[in-house]
């Protein structure tokens, strides 16, 4: 039986102006993959990650999640495509004058109903949902502490939190340890990898670390100037292509 793709891109290319940002994409990502977006600053990673997510739709080409061609769908089933995903990002996306738990209790927000929402900014709702994702990700103490007075690990934690209770059928990381020194960043790509492997969810990551991406990730796509250059299983990587890929000599990695 042949497998589905979860995402599909189809001839894809980005314009913002006189600019393009990806140049004739085709791309398939199947469930279960653990896939590491890499390339230097400005090649497209974070344009990618926002096409997949619907976020963006594509000057030309197609984009297909979950089966449905994203052009082709209505907003409100666009929204229904979007509830599966789950997005990190390198920013976090928090509210910083809530407490945690709000933050956590956003990834339910695809399936409570409006008068549900409001009531918990009052009275929390699902608050052992919200503990046992905390829990996971270590920190479990700060579920009523207000998210502005968080270090910047704790509050990229938060925001697997929040993907965790939103149980997405995929994730997608865009520079997840951008800002977080070497441990807290091996500790939420520990995370992100054990989310995937215990759970069964699709990891789709953009990554400057070289190693995180060959130590965390089964597959890796470089991009240069808007254009997948290598897509290979990470065994398969040689110097040769982290020569092209970021026009140095060498690099080494573990």
């Amino acid at each position: 039986m042949t497998q589905i793709p979860i995402f599909e891109l189809k001839q894809v290319s980005q314009q913002f102006g006189k600019f393009r940002a990806l140049t004739n994409l085709n791309l398939q990502i199947f469930p279960g993959e653990r896939v590491a977006l890499l390339g230097p600053s400005g090649a497209g990673k974070s344009t990618l990650i926002r096409l997949l997510n619907g976020m963006l739709l594509p000057t030309q080409g197609e984009v297909w999640v979950l089966g449905r061609n994203l052009a082709r769908i209505s907003p409100r089933q666009l929204r229904q495509v979007q509830r599966h995903l789950g997005t990190v990002y390198q920013q976090f996306n928090l509210v910083n004058n809530l407490q945690v738990i709000h933050n956590v209790n956003a990834g339910h927000l695809g399936r409570w109903s409006l008068m549900k929402a409001v009531v918990s900014l009052l009275f929390p709702q699902e608050v052992e949902t919200a503990l046992r994702a905390l829990t996971q990700v270590g920190i479990p103490e700060k579920l009523y502490a207000p998210t502005e007075e968080l270090s910047g690990g704790q509050q990229q934690r938060v925001a697997l939190a929040r993907v965790l209770v939103q149980n997405p059928e995929a994730i997608l990381a865009d520079e997840p340890i951008s800002n977080l020194d070497l441990q807290l960043s091996r500790e939420i790509m520990d995370l992100l990898k054990e989310m995937s492997e215990t759970r069964g969810k699709t990891l789709v990551t953009s990554l400057h670390s070289l190693e995180f991406a060959c130590s965390h990730c089964d597959r890796l796509v470089g991009l240069q100037q808007g254009r997948i250059i290598f897509d290979v299983p990470t065994v398969a990587l040689s110097q040769t292509m982290i020569e092209e890929l970021y026009h140095v000599q060498e690099i080494t990695y573990n």
